[in-house]
């Protein structure tokens, strides 16, 4: 029996600007849901990092902006191990970019992230 380590260190946020622009001149996407997902596959031995992103175009408070992007973090940290590779050569670069505009519940948003997350793992895999 495995544990399934639940936690989001730093080394997993996409912060780098280099990283950043790469992911979304030469990535790839596919819409989902309330969810646009960017993803980038490169072959380098670090973690999967991730970006959240929700427009102030469709929400103007930062209040609510946050509010989603905890939800989607927390999502993602909860089911992250649907996408964990196996070798550990391989790194994916992901940006979830958020386009309802409303405000989901977290039940509504992990459904939403658990099918972006096992679309992605069948793209890991390959």
């Amino acid at each position: 029996m495995g544990l399934t380590k639940y936690h989001f260190p730093k080394q997993e946020k996409l912060t780098s600007k280099k990283k950043i622009e790469g992911l979304f001149k030469k990535g790839s996407s596919f819409y989902l849901g309330d969810f646009q997902v960017r993803h980038l596959k490169e072959a380098i031995p670090e973690p999967n990092q991730i970006l959240i992103s929700v427009p102030k175009r469709n929400f103007k408070r930062a209040v609510d902006r946050n509010l989603l992007k905890r939800r989607i973090r927390e999502a993602y940290r909860l089911n992250k191990h649907l996408i964990d590779n196996n070798t550990e050569s391989i790194h994916l670069s992901i940006g979830f970019i958020y386009l309802s505009k409303q405000i989901l519940t977290f039940q509504d948003i992990q459904t939403q992230l658990i099918k972006c997350l096992e679309r992605l793992g069948t793209i890991n895999a390959e």
